[in-house]
């Protein structure tokens, strides 16, 4: 089969477009030939060396994607060969062929497609998760949307409103601005522009009940836009890792902090079906709009790289074998 593997850590230059041999499943294992894979920024982040890697070089990169069942273990019930499945959290994604752990397979309803599924499962799942579990949304809060056009933001925008909360997005430039409103923010305010003080203007000295954080570095800023009594939500680190958090603040104004990882919400079966379901049903009723994702060929995964850190992209890209 073709990968796009790399045997170095480095920037995009490094990754190449090579036959190796094809994966063995192993016991309670499917084997998925893939139609659409999703690219993330945990992608650049290992090919840099950043993050943890399955196995030896040649690493293949990639944990989100879908393509049709080939192959099953014997006794593997639940699935047969010709199934349309999609996976969140599966390593070597990168490649035409993919062993896929039966428990971590998801069935995709006949209403959405490879490329819609490997467009938001991911980031769906994250934004599901973070406005059910680490902080439930509920009709009439006021929520704050760090990074408000990409992928998640744009995902946590449209759930908020579904949910009946008010949403003020943050985002670097203009052009992102429109975005975040297309998405359905209520406000949108740039970086670099006293944006806590406007949001704690816009919500009448209150401040928002909750803040989702994936920047790090604007950690103590987003407690200053939060109202007494409210919460920050930690889940990335874009822009550095944030300052220390002084227990003294949270004890004297009541403020909460979360931090928020999809892997200790997606530990079975039954939870990404559920959940994913929930979210394939507000997709197939237009309850939530996925943007038509950026497209490149895998054996060009080094263009889709440079694209993704360029920070220019809006919305999902696509890798297609």
């Amino acid at each position: 089969m073709k990968a796009l593997i790399f045997e170095s850590f480095g920037g995009p230059e490094v990754l190449q477009y090579k036959e190796i041999s094809d994966p063995m499943i192993k016991e309670d294992e499917i084997l998925v030939r893939m139609k659409a894979i999703g690219l993330n920024f945990a992608d650049v982040y290992r090919r840099k060396g950043n993050y943890h890697l399955a196995g030896e070089p040649p690493y293949i990169l990639g944990y989100e994607g879908s393509g049709i069942i080939e192959q099953i273990a014997t006794g593997i019930t639940e699935y047969k060969v010709g199934d349309r499945i999609a996976f969140a959290d599966v390593p070597f994604a990168n490649a035409d062929l993919v062993s896929v752990p039966k428990e971590k397979a998801i069935l995709l309803p006949d209403n959405i497609s490879h490329e819609t599924a490997s467009a938001v499962l991911l980031q769906g799942l994250t934004a599901h998760y973070l406005t059910k579990d680490s902080y439930k949304i509920k009709a009439g809060n006021s929520m704050l949307v760090h990074a408000a056009a990409g992928g998640v933001g744009q995902l946590l925008i449209q759930i908020g409103k579904l949910l009946g909360a008010q949403v003020i997005g943050l985002t670097s430039s203009e052009s992102k601005a429109e975005a975040a409103y297309s998405a359905g923010a209520d406000y949108v305010f740039l970086y670099g522009k006293q944006w806590s003080k406007k949001v704690i203007e816009i919500t009448k000295d209150r401040g928002v009940d909750v803040v989702y954080d994936s920047v790090g570095s604007t950690l103590a800023d987003s407690f200053e836009a939060t109202k007494i009594g409210g919460a920050v939500v930690f889940y990335g680190m874009a822009g550095g890792d944030p300052s220390p958090v002084n227990p003294r603040m949270l004890m004297d104004t009541s403020k909460t902090l979360t931090g928020g990882d999809l892997w200790n919400v997606l530990t079975s079966s039954a939870e990404r079906t559920t959940r994913s379901h929930q979210l394939f049903n507000w997709i197939a009723e237009g309850k939530i709009k996925v943007k038509k994702p950026t497209v490149f060929s895998l054996k060009d995964g080094s263009d889709a790289h440079r694209l993704l850190e360029s920070r220019k992209s809006i919305g999902k890209i696509l890798l297609i074998p």
